[in-house]
């Protein structure tokens, strides 16, 4: 998928910096093809349904007028890069946009934040700079609530990217823009301090809006005429113990992968420290020892390679935590969202309740 968009795209190519794209306004037909695509992905193998988005760009708005699906994994006789060139011609024959402005992916409760979908979206955004990554939630979505989030890259985590650099001096110092690499102005140096990388400036959300013709706004106006009343406004529906199980579950799970990150860390500056220790102590050694030989007119011992003696201990690379830090403030700001909405909905049966035993009462 990488290297289909840095094919791709190549003529199209924008200096990070300009991009103008304010909001993302999608078609409902190709809501609905990738809705239907994921949710036979979910419901069949349980595996995550990604594809590509067609569409252009109009101004400040990123037009997304069709999609259609990757081809499977483990389908070997399939060559994913022919299989999307093909799909493109075969749609420009038939006066379908044909440009790709990106690509879209299945999650479940916020575990879309992942190494994958990073290194994808780098790949897409550096060779197609107005492009985006479109995230189905497919479980709200089952419950009701049509949850689709456009995201795009920030300059800090594509800056973070080209370097290559992951440990943690990298990541504290790495300059938030272009504009302020070749500052020599005091506050902007200090400005450029703090605009540290972090699981909060991975992605930039864009509002998505959804556009019908006039046809299909009023085949849906029809529609909702015809579904019955107790069918339409079941709002008060408090079986949420399930839905609130699995994302505390999930929750834990990140917790604890977090914290086996934070000991790994933890056991890393531990060796620092007792390797510093040695070197101190071996050049103490080495200064008395040479203290000794001057005394006695001897020649004083030849000077040695420290890092040979004391090899460099490899930095542990600080973006797999940083990714699952992303996904337990996703999944926190669900669960508060969704307890609060629960309250909400307790406090209102409650009180519904209360007047209906109060009118039955003598």
């Amino acid at each position: 998928m990488s290297k289909m968009a840095s094919n791709r795209g190549a003529s199209r190519r924008i200096p990070e910096n300009e991009s103008s794209i304010a909001y993302v306004q999608m078609d409902g037909l190709a809501v609905m093809k990738m809705v239907k695509h994921s949710h036979e992905e979910c419901t069949g193998n349980m595996e995550v349904a990604q594809g590509a988005l067609l569409g252009l760009v109009v101004d400040n708005c990123l037009e997304i007028t069709n999609c259609f699906p990757f081809p499977k994994h483990n389908d070997d006789s399939m060559d994913e890069e022919e299989y999307q060139l093909a799909m493109m011609r075969r749609l420009r024959r038939v006066n379908v946009d044909h440009f790709h402005v990106g690509w879209y992916q299945s999650a479940d409760v916020g575990n879309f934040l992942s190494l994958p979908l990073l290194e994808s979206q780098y790949h897409y955004q550096t060779s197609i700079e107005e492009s985006v990554v479109v995230i189905y939630d497919t479980q709200k979505s089952a419950r009701g609530f049509l949850t689709l989030k456009a995201y795009r890259l920030t300059p800090q985590a594509i800056a973070m990217y080209k370097e290559n650099e992951f440990t943690p001096e990298a990541l504290h110092f790495l300059e938030s823009s272009n504009i302020l690499k070749d500052s020599r102005d005091a506050s902007l140096a200090y400005i450029n301090l703090i605009f540290q990388v972090g699981y909060e400036s991975l992605f930039i959300e864009v509002p998505i809006v959804i556009k019908n013709s006039q046809l299909t706004n009023i085949l849906l106006s029809e529609l909702t005429e015809m579904i019955p009343e107790e069918d339409g406004s079941k709002f008060l529906d408090l079986g949420t113990a399930s839905v609130l199980e699995n994302q505390l579950r999930c929750l834990m799970d990140r917790v604890d992968e977090l914290n086996q990150e934070a000991i790994k860390f933890n056991r890393y500056q531990q060796q620092v420290i007792r390797q510093q220790q040695d070197k101190h102590r071996y050049l103490q050694k080495r200064t008395q020892e040479n203290a000794a030989r001057q005394a006695k007119d001897e020649p004083l011992l030849p000077e040695e390679d420290l890092n040979k003696l004391f090899r460099p201990i490899p930095t542990p690379h600080r973006l797999n935590p940083m990714i699952v830090s992303g996904q337990i403030n996703t999944y926190s700001q669900h669960i508060s969202q969704f307890c609060s909405q629960s309250l909400a909905k307790l406090y209102i049966t409650q009180s519904l309740q209360a007047a209906k035993e109060g009118k039955s009462a003598p």
